[in-house]
């Protein structure tokens, strides 16, 4: 595969705790970085017919990869990142980041993603898990979505996509998204941006973003606060091995020293228990978790 696809940078064995947000997770046996999509398709048709597992990953700050690693190829979209304003509209490439597409809506005087302001993740994570804070959701603007399925490109309307909470049909199918066409609205651009300001705000205050993490770990179940129901527990400086519930915000597991992939699940692990014996609530994760179990 790899003699076929010289002009590619292909990494082998790569540690991948080297890219999630949480700095943990194990290597990829082949680790790809397409520059765009022509290149994309190749590195798919390559790795269907050589019979290796493919699995796609954006910024990974939303992302546990479990310490034994990624079997097969692993490829990174983050070199597929343009942005750019048509009209009333930004159109994204998956492995941008979701924070650069609303710094450019601000920029053009377009209203509609300032939720994503301070949001890590890229365009394409967004869609896949449908993102959303502060009383926005990446469903409420998007207009189309170009994926990868079946070795062919596709485009989907927002119905088509089924989103749901923290859900859309990438999530069910073997698709790729290439890229999202979001519909805004003409707004002030000062107003846009002093909105921008006060979500990051909030952030910063609340949030531990001082340390590694993977941003919000658990759904919020009908009816209740997570944050709340971890604080509650008094689960908040929960420590295993390296993974902590942060004392900041109890819906974040931060890495205080060297965590692994089995800290943070351990701790996930412990916490749905933990508020399931005191609420018989149901903790249902976030983050995406994917890899190999065994080191």
């Amino acid at each position: 595969m790899e003699s076929k696809l010289n002009d590619i940078k292909i990494l082998k064995n790569e540690p991948l705790s080297h890219y999630t947000f949480t700095k943990t997770g194990g290597p990829a046996e082949l680790l790809a970085f397409p520059k765009n999509v022509k290149e994309l398709e190749m590195l798919v048709q390559l790795a269907n017919k050589d019979r290796l597992p493919i699995t796609v990953i954006g910024r990974a700050s939303n992302l546990i990869i479990r310490d034994g690693g990624i079997h097969g190829l692993v490829i990174s979209l983050i070199h597929l990142n343009r942005i750019r304003c048509v009209g009333n509209q930004i159109i994204a490439d998956a492995g941008a980041a979701i924070i650069d597409a609303s710094i450019c809506a601000q920029k053009h005087s377009l209203s509609g993603l300032e939720f994503a302001a301070g949001i890590p993740g890229s365009v394409g994570g967004a869609i896949f898990m449908n993102a959303g804070a502060y009383g926005g959701s990446t469903d409420s603007i998007v207009d189309s979505v170009n994926v990868l399925s079946d070795g062919k490109i596709q485009t989907l309307n927002r119905d088509q996509l089924n989103f749901g909470y923290r859900h859309s049909i990438i999530q069910d199918q073997k698709m790729v998204v290439l890229s999202a066409t979001f519909n805004l609205k003409p707004a002030d651009s000062n107003q846009i941006q002093s909105f921008m300001d006060h979500i990051n705000a909030l952030r910063m205050s609340k949030q531990p973003l001082e340390l590694p993490s993977c941003g919000s770990v658990f759904k919020r179940p009908t009816g209740y606060f997570t944050g709340k129901l971890i604080h509650d527990a008094h689960l908040q400086g929960y420590r295993s091995g390296g993974a902590e519930v942060s004392k900041k915000h109890a819906g974040f597991i931060v890495n205080v020293d060297h965590a692994t992939a089995d800290d943070y699940l351990n701790v996930i692990h412990h916490v749905q228990s933990v508020v399931y014996e005191q609420n018989q609530v149901k903790l249902h994760p976030e983050v995406r978790i994917i890899g190999n179990r065994n080191k």
